[in-house]
């Protein structure tokens, strides 16, 4: 399902080895490997820390000592080169003999301008109400509640209502994970016979300007909540308007009508069951005869290979209260909702496009 042929984080690193045997044929201490697990929370706040200051971007050009960036980030040259030194350590950045920084292919991804770009996302890692919730960790499992209802008082999307820099950081952030997932779901889905398809809980659209690009025969709508379809009318699809509808509203209750497809990207796994029961309804309802429904979401797999889903289903606990699903799974939701599932398609990243047609 996902197989870079590498490993793509240190945490990886730690898994490999643990399952590693050593030339004498025993395995490495188990204290070593947990602890490598374990500092993985340094490695986040630090990688997170870099993205905020905008380091990445100013070593785009050509390597630069923590003492030239100090000024330009408004930090301690001493702090900072600490910090620069640290995340080097993982490959993000390269320290030379010179004491001077340069870029890698790691750093160049928290580059505002980079494309795809994680920066947002990174950055949303080391805000107060993720760490908070991430440390609330044994409340949601003790329970199966959410943690921000304890921690604020309300669930996350009212908190991101109630706190809009922390909704304009959310969405960026979804929109970073857009510029790698949505070319993925293009390249591995044939859109032919599709003429038009409703993005619904889209954000800023990015995926759906990545489908309509490259299907010029499609018309395409945005479904999005009021405040997230504002901030869409500059963003990705501007230059698409003349096929392209945004349209604000309630996904729970009516979606937009007559579309020959209906497309969601990390939305199912954001609610419960009985939730996601009533938004596939109202895309069953919408949706024109022989039409398609597009699951784009973490398909979990048996077995106890390392795979990122295991990790953001705790994510999904912890946040919305949502979780990530099996084929089972989701072949029973499908079900419950006038669906049948029709087949699960894998992409060059961890998620995989779950489609269904009306049963």
């Amino acid at each position: 399902m996902y197989n870079l042929g590498y490993s793509v984080t240190p945490i990886q690193d730690s898994v490999d080895k643990m399952h590693a045997t050593t030339a004498k044929g025993q395995t490495p201490p188990a204290h070593v490997g947990m602890f490598q697990l374990l500092n993985g929370v340094y490695i986040t706040g630090a990688i997170s820390c870099l993205a905020r200051l905008g380091v990445p971007d100013l070593v785009e050009h050509g390597p630069k000592s923590a003492y030239e960036l100090a000024t330009a980030v408004g930090a301690d040259p001493r702090a900072l080169y600490r910090l620069m030194r640290a995340t080097a350590s993982v490959g993000v950045l390269s320290e030379g003999p010179d004491g001077k920084f340069s870029e890698t292919p790691l750093s160049a991804v928290l580059r505002s301008n980079a494309n795809p770009t994680l920066r947002g996302f990174a950055i949303m890692h080391s805000r107060d109400w993720h760490g908070l919730g991430w440390s609330h960790l044994d409340y949601c499992v003790r329970t199966g509640k959410q943690a921000l209802d304890k921690i604020y008082g309300t669930p996350i999307f009212q908190f991101f209502e109630q706190h809009p820099e922390e909704a304009q950081l959310f969405n960026q952030s979804m929109t970073d994970l857009s510029t790698i997932d949505g070319p993925a779901v293009a390249d591995a889905y044939s859109f032919d016979g599709i003429r038009s398809i409703v993005d619904v809980g889209g954000g800023h659209g990015l995926l759906l300007a990545t489908i309509l690009a490259r299907n010029p025969q499609m018309k395409g709508t945005l479904h999005e909540v009021a405040h997230v379809v504002a901030g869409a009318k500059d963003g990705p699809l501007k230059p698409m308007m003349d096929r392209c509808t945004l349209a604000s509203g309630d996904m729970f209750s009516a979606v937009p009508a007559a579309a020959d497809a209906y497309i969601m990207k990390h939305i199912i796994h954001d609610w419960p069951d009985e939730v996601c029961i009533k938004i596939l309804k109202a895309c069953r309802k919408g949706v024109n005869p022989g039409g398609k429904l597009l699951v784009v979401d973490n398909v979990i797999q048996p077995g106890n290979d390392f795979a990122p889903g295991k990790f953001l289903d705790l994510q999904m606990l912890i946040f919305p209260g949502g979780c990530e699903r099996t084929e089972k799974q989701f072949r029973e939701l499908f079900g419950a909702a006038g669906w049948q599932l029709s087949r699960v398609i894998p992409t060059a990243v961890p998620e995989s496009i779950v489609e269904g047609v009306p049963a």
